[in-house]
């Protein structure tokens, strides 16, 4: 085993406790804190909508876009009187039309945007509880460890061992040090790939086990709909994005409750990617909204006089690597049907109630299989690595004031949303490029990506589709071949290894044939219908191309299919 897995028990980095963690006492003032969403959300709005018929348009747009929302894909989890609050909305927005009194349709538009969006900030806003949080970490570091005492020990008594614990199981590396020195600095913003519904409570068992305080974050509104994950998940700081739903109003109550929040100092978290990757690729294009908040919350910080290190916004990419992915079935469906465009679609998954999440659980910690999470160099809000003082530095290895890109003639200026979108733009290229950086390559990774790419080569005229849909008879690949392929591919990962722009696992050395039997053991190793196996003559074959391109994207990126 890698040194990078020695297990290390990390002693909270408040000394105060828990009384002391920003969410704590966001939670204690909920009330005062959705008021202040509320009333930041109407400012923003009315920037963008200035006029009285433009505001009007954009509460008209919302009704009709809500009530698409509730005919066409509504979920347990929505409020019961939806449809009655928009049935009212849209009776007065007829009320405004067919008055003549304009001071009479300013106060009432007025009414209407508060009602909305104060509704909104109630949706969204987190309930974070120290007592149901105490029990969530119990709950999840006692439940995991017994099973996965259960799955490595012999005997029905082995489930109350405790040889074994969650980091014999998730291996945590990288810059664990510097992001625990910079939760005392400043305040963390999060941003992991996404690649299974496990993620959120993976990550909230991470956040525990390095001694960082709670961070808020948003999770997806369908998650909610499975009880046992909605507990974890209003128990350990979550808030709520609905991502249904894409009006203006919505959106931008959304972004004013993630950066009002960093700016009360509250480490945060979310998936810049948006949702769960379809292809199993590493995002490469991140949505811009949550991100641009962690921005602007910097800039409000400097505007307020907070200028040192302490003060600081630190943007910290995680990777998350599993052997199997439990919705790799679905999602890479959903990909293949969409063709990876922006449509709408339907958020529907085989895996979509508590008892099979609760399943999956069970028989996930109950495989041999490791989980992996990468935690990167932090940045500030412009993309540039900062040390552990929090100074940030250049391309060039030059210190640089963060602030001076927020000045003009030495005062802190107000917004300029062109100035913040490239700032966006650039910060999400930076965190792209982390994610590639510190991704941890595994056999089974590896083995996928050979295997698809030695099939797609012998067949180069096919497209994607119609290569899918190759008959078994052409999906044999030799052993040799194979491992010829795979030998080369090795190297070079290696190679990449030591030129710092990847991670590796520490089963990708020694033996090939060992490695590639590892590999072959542990990809989609839950599936029913493996995407790799050996035949009966020792060739390599798929029983599901579709899922073996699912895993082979992992390291699609990385230009390693010249050398298959």
């Amino acid at each position: 085993m890698s040194p990078d897995y020695v297990k290390k028990k990390y002693e909270p980095i408040v000394r105060g406790g828990i009384n002391e963690w920003p969410v704590v006492a966001l939670s204690k003032n909920r009330d005062e804190f959705i008021e202040e969403v509320a009333a930041e959300s109407i400012k923003r709005i009315k920037e963008q909508a200035p006029t009285r018929d433009a505001l009007i348009e954009e509460l008209e747009t919302t009704v009709f876009r809500e009530n698409l929302r509730i005919k066409r894909n509504p979920w347990a989890v929505d409020p019961e009187d939806d449809e009655n609050f928009l049935k009212r909305v849209k009776e007065q927005l007829l009320e405004v039309s067919q008055s003549d009194d304009n001071e009479e349709i300013d106060l009432k538009i007025d009414e209407i945007l508060e009602e909305i969006v104060s509704r909104y900030a109630s949706e969204i806003a987190g309930n974070f509880k120290k007592s149901r949080y105490r029990m969530a970490r119990s709950i999840v570091t006692f439940g995991f460890a017994r099973l996965l005492n259960a799955s490595r020990a012999r005997g029905f008594w082995s489930i109350f061992s405790t040889q074994y614990t969650l980091q014999d199981k998730i291996n945590i590396t990288g810059e664990v040090d510097q992001l625990r020195t910079l939760a005392k600095k400043g305040t963390i913003v999060m941003v992991p790939t996404h690649f299974s519904n496990l993620d959120s409570i993976l990550i909230g068992w991470v956040i525990n086990a390095l001694g960082l305080p709670a961070f808020i974050y948003g999770a997806g509104l369908n998650l909610f709909n499975i009880k046992v994950i909605s507990y974890f998940l209003n128990s350990l700081g979550a808030y709520k994005v609905d991502r249904r739903k894409k009006n203006m109003l919505y959106l931008e109550t959304l972004k004013s409750y993630s950066s009002l929040a960093m700016q009360r100092g509250c480490h945060s978290l979310f998936f810049p990617g948006g949702t769960r990757s379809r292809s199993g690729k590493i995002e490469k294009r991140l949505k811009l909204g949550l991100l641009s908040t962690a921005i602007e919350a910097q800039r409000v910080n400097y505007q307020k006089g907070k200028h040192d290190s302490l003060e600081k916004i630190f943007v910290v990419p995680v990777t998350l690597n599993y052997n199997f992915v439990l919705e790799a079935p679905s999602l890479i469906r959903q990909y293949l049907k969409l063709q990876g465009q922006e449509r709408y679609y339907v958020e529907n998954d085989e895996y979509s109630t508590s008892y099979k999440i609760s399943a999956f659980l069970v028989k996930f910690f109950t495989k041999g299989s490791d989980i992996s999470v990468s935690i990167g160099r932090a940045m500030d809000v412009l993309g540039n690595y900062v040390d552990d003082q929090g100074e940030s530095y250049d391309k060039n290895n030059r210190v640089i004031d963060t602030q001076e890109y927020f000045t003009l003639d030495g005062k802190v200026i107000s917004q300029n949303e062109q100035r913040e979108d490239e700032y966006t733009r650039m910060l999400s290229e930076r965190i792209v490029e982390e994610f590639h950086r510190i991704n941890k390559v595994f056999a089974s990774h590896l083995v996928a990506f050979t295997a698809f790419v030695i099939i797609k080569k012998k067949f180069q005229k096919l497209d994607l589709y119609n290569l899918l849909r190759l008959p078994e008879e052409d999906l044999i690949i030799s052993y040799d071949e194979f491992r010829n392929s795979f030998e080369e591919v090795l190297r070079k990962v290696h190679s990449l290894y030591n030129e710092g722009k990847l991670n590796v696992s520490p089963y990708l050395t020694g033996d090939p044939d060992q490695i590639i039997k590892h590999g072959l053991k542990n990809v989609g190793m839950y599936h029913s219908k493996r995407p790799l196996v050996r035949n009966r003559n020792g060739d390599i074959t798929t029983q599901d191309l579709n899922l073996l391109f699912y895993y082979h994207n992992r390291l699609d990126g990385y230009e390693l299919e010249k050398y298959v």
